[in-house]
């Protein structure tokens, strides 16, 4: 039998989504005059803040950067730390914050909320639409929440990139503040270095002490 190979299904590997303007357009073509793209960073680390960016766009924003932009899980930090410069330079943004003593008092999807109206209150004007990575916010207006925003939209993943950066910065400052725990190198997730230094040297004001590995040592002893 010729071809051994026959019959085998030939998967290709999935293209990765590239952000567009599509969502945004439709909001200018319906009247909006401000689409301001939402996102949060930071939601499953131990330690650290929920840390949310908004970038606001007009119909007539072109910018190079648009081509550039991915979800910033995709990119390195140079690149993230090159676009975000560019994008702070060249648009109106906002950063808001919901520290870790909020996320244990709150929780963490309203902390996610809190991190996102902050963001977009620190915003020069209130935009006319608002569109999230699948995050509802009702204190909003006008909101459009769809799943993979921070893939698929210019505005989404550029608010993607200027959060990490932030909260990046933050967490290295943080390391100098309180060392010992490497945040530096784990900002605050769930490493195993970072989890043998909580063993050996307990939580400390930035951790998120409600959560289950601090649950279950406060149970241990």
């Amino acid at each position: 039998m010729a071809g051994g190979k026959a019959g085998r299904s030939r998967q290709k590997p999935p293209r990765s989504l590239v952000p567009s303007l599509r969502w945004e357009r439709e909001a200018w073509r319906e009247g909006a005059a401000t689409v301001a793209g939402v996102d949060e960073v930071g939601v499953g680390p131990l330690a650290g803040p929920v840390t949310s960016a908004a970038v606001m766009l007009t119909p007539n924003d072109r910018r190079k950067w648009f081509r550039r932009v991915r979800d910033s899980k995709t990119l390195t930090a140079p690149v993230r730390e090159e676009l975000a410069a560019e994008i702070e330079a060249s648009i109106p943004f906002g950063v808001g914050w919901a520290t870790s003593e909020e996320i244990d008092r709150i929780g963490i999807m309203a902390a996610r909320r809190v991190s996102v109206l902050r963001a977009v209150e620190a915003l020069p004007c209130v935009p006319d639409l608002v569109i999230s990575d699948a995050l509802q916010l009702p204190l909003l207006p006008n909101v459009r929440a769809e799943v993979k925003a921070d893939a698929r939209s210019v505005s989404v993943a550029a608010a993607s990139i200027v959060a990490k950066v932030a909260r990046d910065q933050w967490m290295r400052e943080l390391c100098e503040r309180i060392p010992g725990y490497g945040f530096c190198q784990n900002k605050g997730y769930s490493t195993p270095q970072h989890r043998d230094a909580i063993d050996r040297r307990g939580p400390c004001t930035a951790h998120r002490v409600s959560w289950a590995p601090f649950a279950q040592l406060r149970f241990e002893l």
